[in-house]
């Protein structure tokens, strides 16, 4: 009886562990009918990925044709990149087909990238096949953007010395800096820097027929300004596509126009210049009658002191009642020989 009751335990676990392997088996089973597809079609693209790295991937949740895809690419360019970089880069969350194109591009174009720098810059956020294709294809950038710029017209707006306000459109030839894309400048750098160096440029010449005349003068300098610096960038060209002068786009003679407006805008100073001048002038004029009124005014104070004077010398003894008579005799005589020589004159002098 003991010997019966020990083992029918043992039965049980037994039972269970063949269960076990049973059930283990049917996964493993699963997942090797999952992957086999993969691993057959790794091994006749001479791109051997083992069956158990495939398996492996499932349990990472990699996406095992996603792998075996990218490697099968890598090896039909003559590239070799182990799985694992693969798998690492897309569980850091990186783009692995675009980060394999862009080494095939980059290859076949004798441009040097090797893959931890090309999952370095698919991990900043930059297109690193973008990257590669604008370093063998150049790409043309506006400056300023469309629809900006002065008053939304996509042009720069620029003073030359003279005064004279230009509109200016450029166009920026670059090529992907491949070395620098990792922490340089984007776009819209390059494009705020070509501007600020055509403005720059403009102002510095003294009138705006300079301009005019020699636009690829004012390109030549600013690309020796060294504009792509510390940028994912490199400058090949600064092409003024469109230049004019503002406000003046529909007259026939620009020449003609502006130093009519100039000489309009002479006059306009002059006269402002002239009646300053007539307005300092009648200050003045005003100025003067008022002096001369204070002058006559000190006049007549000095003739009332005169019969003070007099007053004076008398009670003092200095003149004498005879000399006094004889003074007011002196000024009737004086009063009549003027009436009589006043009397023969028109009337009103």
């Amino acid at each position: 009886m003991n010997r019966l009751v020990v083992a029918a335990p043992q039965g049980a676990l037994g039972n269970v562990i063949i269960g076990i392997f049973f059930l283990a088996a049917i996964v493993i089973l699963g997942l090797v009918m999952q992957v086999i597809g993969i691993w057959v079609r790794a091994f006749v693209s001479s791109a051997r990925v083992s069956l158990w790295s495939l398996i492996g991937m499932k349990f990472r949740r990699v996406n095992p044709a996603l792998m075996v895809d990218a490697r099968i690419r890598l090896v039909k360019a003559g590239l070799y990149i182990n799985t694992d970089l693969l798998e690492s880069h897309f569980l850091s969350g990186g783009d692995v087909i675009t980060v394999v194109n862009a080494l095939i591009a980059a290859d076949k174009a004798g441009i040097r990238l090797d893959f931890k720098q090309a999952t370095a810059i698919d991990l900043a956020g930059r297109d690193v096949l973008e990257a590669v294709r604008t370093s063998v294809n150049p790409k043309v950038i506006d400056c300023p953007a469309p629809k900006t710029g002065a008053s939304g017209t996509g042009m720069l707006d620029a003073v030359a010395k003279d005064g004279i306000r230009l509109l200016v459109k450029a166009r920026v030839t670059v090529r992907a800096n491949i070395d620098r894309l990792v922490g340089g400048a984007n776009e819209e750098t390059i494009i705020a820097r070509v501007g600020q160096g055509i403005v720059s440029s403009i102002g510095s010449c003294e009138t705006y027929k300079h301009v005019l005349e020699n636009p690829d003068q004012i390109s030549a300098k600013v690309l020796a300004s060294g504009l792509d610096s510390q940028t994912g960038f490199e400058i090949v060209s600064i092409d003024i596509a469109d230049i004019s002068v503002a406000s003046v786009n529909d007259v026939a003679n620009v020449g003609a126009q502006l130093e009519t407006e100039r000489a309009n805008a002479d006059k306009q100073l002059r006269q402002a210049e002239a009646e300053g001048r007539r307005a300092m002038a009648v200050a003045l004029e005003q100025e003067m009658r008022a002096r001369v009124q204070e002058m006559e005014a000190k006049v007549v104070e000095a003739k009332a002191e005169v019969p003070k004077a007099m007053a004076q010398a008398l009670r003092e003894g200095k003149l004498g009642v005879m000399d006094y008579y004889r003074l007011q005799n002196v000024e009737s005589d004086t009063d009549m020989r003027r009436s009589i020589a006043g009397a023969g004159k028109p009337d009103g002098q």
